[in-house]
């Protein structure tokens, strides 16, 4: 079993949209743009992004040894198409400490496990819905195979779900509540509605409209016709643990070559404390007693002992 994380800790989530800046592991560039991406999370100073739009053929992982950092990834056979995909770019300082694997259950679900105190887990679900002009029968499965893994989530987990939901959801925080926060931007959308829906029926918050900032801070899109930024990022988390969430924000500086904003959310969490060794205190040895022959001669004796060494000669 891996070693926990350490207690009281801030954790550093984000959620980003990458579309084609990820190449194949086998890529013959000077630098993979996953390696480009590790850098970009490295000076952020994210420990987990949860990547939508990765479109990197079946399951995966691929270690960027340079920035500290692991992808691990879900997409399409490669046979197929692949204009989807989800991953986690998660510190290598992290990774270590999972006690499986993260979990691809779809080109648009992925899912990961970190161990928390008190036999608790924060389960982390990365998510790329389809966009507002997909086939509906497309959206029914994304939203289907999402319920069926919430509801199989342990009660006792906290979990984290974060991704482009390619949705607008505004900002009705009357007729939301509890869901939506005083601070969303723009108007609700059809896609909007089915999380919004998602969201009332599993009991979860909205964290990016809960706190009062420059919409510039809020906005992870634009349009490329009208030029209007909308909301579509998020990350969503259980009402009851709206209180483990510090920020919510996006981070205009991050820089991918890529048209969509990273989102960070800072989370202060009670990780479990590192295992002790249990046994007797190793014993000091005296050094300055050697000086004394008769605990000379005993150690000599002890040390022949242990070691099977002919007895030396005076």
């Amino acid at each position: 079993m891996k070693t926990p994380l350490k207690s009281k800790q801030v954790l550093n989530v984000a959620c980003w949209n990458v579309r084609t800046m990820l190449d194949k592991a086998d890529s013959s560039r000077p630098e993979r743009r996953s390696a480009l991406v590790a850098h970009e999370l490295s000076r952020l100073n994210i420990d987990i992004t949860a990547l939508s739009e990765v479109r990197l053929a079946d399951e995966g992982s691929l270690m960027e040894h340079g920035a500290g950092f692991t992808l691990y990834w879900s997409g399409k056979p490669s046979t197929e198409r692949r204009l989807s995909g989800v991953g986690f770019m998660v510190r290598n300082s992290f990774a270590s400490k999972l006690d499986r694997l993260p979990t691809g259950h779809s080109d648009r679900i992925m899912s990961m496990r970190l161990p928390l105190e008190g036999k608790q887990h924060l389960t982390l679900f990365s998510v790329y819905a389809p966009t507002l002009l997909a086939d509906p029968a497309d959206k029914d499965i994304f939203y289907s195979d999402l319920r069926r893994l919430l509801s199989n989530t342990p009660e006792d987990d906290k979990f984290l779900i974060l991704g482009d939901f390619n949705a607008r959801v505004g900002k009705d925080s009357q007729a939301w509540q509890g869901v939506l926060g005083r601070h969303g931007v723009g108007n609700c959308n059809d896609n909007g509605r089915l999380l919004l829906e998602l969201c009332e029926e599993h009991k979860l918050a909205i964290t990016n409209t809960i706190f009062q900032q420059k919409d510039s801070l809020k906005t992870t899109w634009m349009h490329p016709r009208s030029k209007h930024w909308h909301l579509l990022d998020y990350v969503l988390v259980r009402k009851r643990d709206l209180k483990d969430v510090l920020h919510t924000r996006v981070m205009p500086s991050a820089e991918c070559h890529t048209d969509h904003r990273l989102v960070r959310c800072k989370l202060r969490l009670q990780f479990k404390p590192k295992h002790k060794e249990k046994g007797n205190p190793k014993k000091k040895l005296n050094i300055g007693s050697l000086c004394r022959e008769e605990v000379k001669a005993k150690f000599q004796a002890d040390l022949q002992k242990k070691s099977r060494r002919i007895p030396l000669h005076k």
